[in-house]
């Protein structure tokens, strides 16, 4: 091959190449356009702003949040405490001394403040509730200084009552011997019985019962816990504090009869005699006056008598008026009991059963 037809060869190599190059740059820019030149950023989702915010960012002093600032705590300062602290019981106390209520302290509601007037008071404990009782009036308040418990007997009553035109009857049965006691006091009318039942010990301070009873159709119960200091009511009604020389609505009788009979010079006319007294749902102050001597004419006889009122403290009290006989150990020979509407009921002596 000649030296010309050598330069020819090469140049056609290079022209192919060149063409090659040539149609594989034109493609490329073909389809650059599609991916390339008219790319825009993605939409917002590529800039995701969500994951961006859950990463904590570190806060410019402008942003620091402003803790508030700490308060040491106060030692034995609770909230609202001092306000409740600083007022004076002296407000709501009333005149007489304010040391442990004496043996013969009863319940009076007289003297139990307004609620309206002064803020109730929470107990801590039950024992601070039962504690809490008022003290009865101090004037002329006599302490017994002795007893002498009357002897087992039988009392019979005729009565009388402006509630039925024909007279009823009615029984005192009272037995003791020596260590306990029962009394049962029974009033019948229009073939109705209503039964009035007392149980205790006799101790040194005359009577100490430990279950009354009040039945009429149904019954209800007080019982005496003296180990608690407390009396509670088979009526689901509250507790009282059980203080010394309490007595119940039946052995009350019997006990004024034991203190006057232990002193009779200890009671003068004017005498008043407190004795806190439990009823078969609730508890009071039961203050009885004495009275002059007085000879009675009753279908049993004509008794010598001394006798001592009970006048109404409240709206709603019973007059109680007793006639006690000093030849029946200063048991009661008439009982005369008045509502506050004037309805009465009075039991007069008729007859004995055995001797005192």
């Amino acid at each position: 091959m000649s030296s010309e037809s050598a330069r020819i060869l090469p140049l056609k190599v290079l022209a192919v190449l060149s063409g090659a190059v040539l149609l594989a740059h034109l493609a490329i820019l073909r389809g650059a356009p599609m991916t390339l030149g008219l790319s825009q950023p993605e939409p917002p989702r590529a800039f995701t702003t969500r994951s961006i915010e859950l990463v904590p960012a570190k806060p410019t002093s402008a942003e620091q949040p402003v803790a508030p600032p700490a308060i040491a705590p106060r030692e034995n300062t609770p909230p609202a405490a001092p306000k409740i602290a600083r007022q004076k019981p002296a407000e709501t106390r009333t005149s007489h001394d304010d040391s442990v209520p004496p043996p013969a302290t009863v319940i009076n509601e007289a003297e139990i403040p307004d609620p309206a007037a002064t803020p109730p008071k929470e107990p801590s404990s039950e024992d601070a509730q039962l504690a809490a009782a008022p003290r009865p009036p101090p004037d002329r308040i006599s302490a017994a200084m002795a007893y002498t418990v009357p002897g087992s007997v039988i009392i019979k009553y005729k009565v009388e009552s402006n509630k039925f035109p024909f007279s009823a009857s009615a029984e005192l049965v009272w037995r003791q011997d020596g260590a306990s006691y029962e009394a049962r006091l029974e009033l019948s009318a229009f073939g109705q019985t209503r039964v009035q039942t007392s149980r205790g010990q006799v101790t040194p301070e005359g009577l100490a019962p430990t279950r009354f009873s009040d039945k009429y159709r149904s019954e209800v119960a007080a019982h005496f816990d003296r180990e608690k200091g407390k009396v509670t009511f088979s009526a689901n009604t509250p507790d009282v504090p059980l203080l010394a020389g309490a007595q119940d609505r039946l052995s009350i009788l019997v006990q004024l009869a034991a203190m006057i009979a232990g002193d009779p010079g200890h009671y003068p006319e004017a005498t008043t005699i407190a004795i806190q007294t439990i009823g078969p749902r609730d508890a009071d102050t039961w203050l009885f006056t004495v009275g002059r001597e007085e000879t009675l004419s009753l279908p049993g006889g004509e008794p010598v008598t001394i006798k001592l009122v009970r006048n109404p403290r409240e709206e709603f009290d019973q007059k109680v008026e007793l006639w006690l006989a000093p030849a029946l150990g200063y048991l009661p020979v008439r009982i005369r009991i008045t509502e506050p509407n004037g309805d009465f009921v009075d039991q007069k002596w008729l007859a004995t059963e055995g001797q005192y």
